[in-house]
């Protein structure tokens, strides 16, 4: 069966409208040294912007009626796309590391495994701990959870609980946070 054949939608625009774009009649107006004209035509506001060979843009659309101001778009926009990057050079993404444990371990191993985990709070990142039971080490969980207890208490003052341990098979998963 032939499907009818349509006019293709049309490309929805990011950013602001400019010129010809508004679909206003009245406009409220403001010049490139910031002057408020209040309501004004959007044929005398657009004749405004051409006279000083600047752009017309549309800045607060939903506004009754919506605000547009004399400027260069193409300084706008790209004064736009550097506050973009900026914003995304000063985000920090937090990562989850993983320490894996086991229920027998000695306590040099242990301290050593205490020291790169408050590097990592101090990083600012998340510390997964994995305990992972080997065969006949099942028949005593008890110790695991002795050894995640001493853990916690070792980590109080610059980390927080996330998520407490919680066992997946032959192994104890518990997530912490730094403070």
């Amino acid at each position: 069966m032939r499907r009818p054949m349509r006019a293709p939608t049309p490309v929805q625009k990011d950013g602001p409208r400019i010129n010809d774009e508004i679909r206003s009649r009245d406009v409220q107006l403001i010049d490139q040294e910031g002057t408020n004209h209040g309501k004004v035509e959007f044929r005398d506001a657009f004749a405004r912007a051409q006279e000083a060979g600047l752009d017309l843009v549309e800045i607060a659309p939903n506004s009754v009626p919506p605000v547009c101001k004399i400027m260069d778009f193409g300084k706008f926009k790209f004064q736009e796309q550097k506050k973009a990057a900026e914003a995304r050079k000063r985000q920090k993404i937090v990562e989850i590391k993983e320490i894996k444990l086991r229920p027998m371990i000695d306590d040099h191993d242990y301290d050593t495994k205490m020291k790169a985990m408050k590097r990592f709070f101090e990083e600012g990142d998340k510390v997964k701990i994995t305990l992972r039971f080997r065969g006949r080490e099942m028949a005593h969980q008890d110790l695991g959870q002795k050894l995640l207890n001493r853990v916690k208490g070792d980590v109080v003052e610059f980390a927080k609980v996330e998520q407490e341990p919680k066992y997946e098979g032959r192994q104890i998963i518990m997530v912490l946070a730094p403070r």
